[in-house]
């Protein structure tokens, strides 16, 4: 045999063991890849967490598409994947899923999801139904929810004071709640964020712990819808709750609250303190129709009128609206507003126009 073929025939030889190589590499990936694909299913189709029954509210919209059901119940924990379920749904062949409120559990299987959503399976008949108005502060609505439940102010208060309790919210709701609330000027670390509207417990006797966490989903709930436009701004999500905390307290109507969050932003840009009277009542810890000149004084990191710059933090709750003229307010040249007995706000741009507002229509 002449060297030539020798070596056609030796490169021939290394070329199918290079094939034989490849396929079997790629035979093998592809086996490890379905066995992983198979494992990542299974596992995504397993329920959260069997052994936690506690109750998850979440709410359907109506219209909602099926990948906007399974991307809700993922993000409350109620499943593990959206895209897993989104398959499932499609292999089982389910649709016609219902709007409405409902109550889940991570302990709850796909089927048993899937079959709550097709019946409209909503919560059971609240035992106990708790309204929180809007610019409540911690310590309203801390009575508020005493004067119904088994447990007292002070309890409920040192719960969401526990240090232990916040870094475990921190951690489960890490877009809403950052380090800044730890800051050892803010009264209450919860203070505005705990979310104002209707709240219904299935129990006649609900926990602190469920409480606050269902307030802190539904502040959730609403301030992501807006995380974009708060980062856009060039705030932090504290800083919004914040500046709208002060807004709500300030002003009663949609558009005032526009306009005032829009006076408060042009006094931080001219190096301004904000100088409004609710962040002196807070300070205070009490309220008064009436702030006095020597309230102006109190000496305290929330007290405008001797700190330039936000309050450490929020000073109450807020209406879904003042959030909005936080992130979005009116702009003008004002600088300076003042509210009459009867609510009505009167804006100006110079100190002298509203000096003379304020002899015109404050007693």
């Amino acid at each position: 045999m002449s060297d030539s073929k020798f070596k056609t025939n030796e490169e021939r030889s290394k070329v199918r063991r290079i094939v034989i190589i490849v396929l079997v590499s790629l035979s093998a990936l592809l086996c490890i890849s379905v066995i992983a694909g198979y494992l990542f299913i299974r596992s995504a189709l397993q329920p959260v967490d069997s052994q936690d029954d506690s109750q998850i509210h979440v709410e359907i919209p109506i219209g909602s598409s099926t990948a906007q059901i399974a991307s809700t119940l993922e993000k409350h924990g109620v499943i593990k994947n959206d895209l897993v379920f989104r398959l499932y749904t499609k292999y089982k062949n389910v649709s016609g899923f219902q709007a409405g409120n409902y109550q889940f559990t991570a302990s709850m299987t796909h089927d048993e999801i899937i079959e709550s959503l097709k019946e409209g399976k909503l919560i059971k008949e609240a035992a106990v139904s708790i309204t929180i108005p809007e610019g409540r502060n911690m310590e309203q609505i801390a009575e508020k929810y005493a004067k119904e439940f088994e447990f007292t102010k002070d309890e409920f208060l040192e719960k969401a004071n526990d240090e232990g309790f916040l870094k475990e919210m921190m951690d489960k709701h890490p877009e809403l709640l950052s380090k800044d609330i730890l800051n050892e000027d803010i009264r209450y670390p919860l203070e505005g964020y705990l979310f104002s509207t209707t709240y219904q417990y299935e129990v006649e006797n609900p926990g602190i712990e469920q409480i606050i966490e269902d307030m802190l989903m539904a502040t959730e709930e609403v301030v992501l819808q807006y995380k974009e436009q708060i980062e856009e701004r060039d705030l932090t999500v504290h800083e919004a709750l914040t500046m709208a905390s002060l807004v709500e307290n300030e002003a009663r109507t949609e558009e005032n609250r526009k306009k005032v969050a829009g006076v408060f932003y042009n006094r931080l840009d001219e190096d301004m303190m904000l100088q409004t009277d609710p962040t002196v009542l807070y300070a205070l810890g009490k309220h008064k129709d009436r702030v006095l000149y020597e309230d102006l004084e109190v000496d305290s990191p929330y007290n405008t009128y001797k700190n330039k710059g936000l309050p450490s933090g929020p000073i109450s709750s807020f209406n879904r609206n003042s959030l909005e003229a936080a992130i979005n307010p009116i702009e003008s040249e004002y600088l300076y507003f003042l509210a009459d007995g009867e609510g009505e706000i009167y804006y100006s741009e110079t100190l002298k126009e509203h000096n003379k507002l304020k002899k015109e229509h404050i007693n």
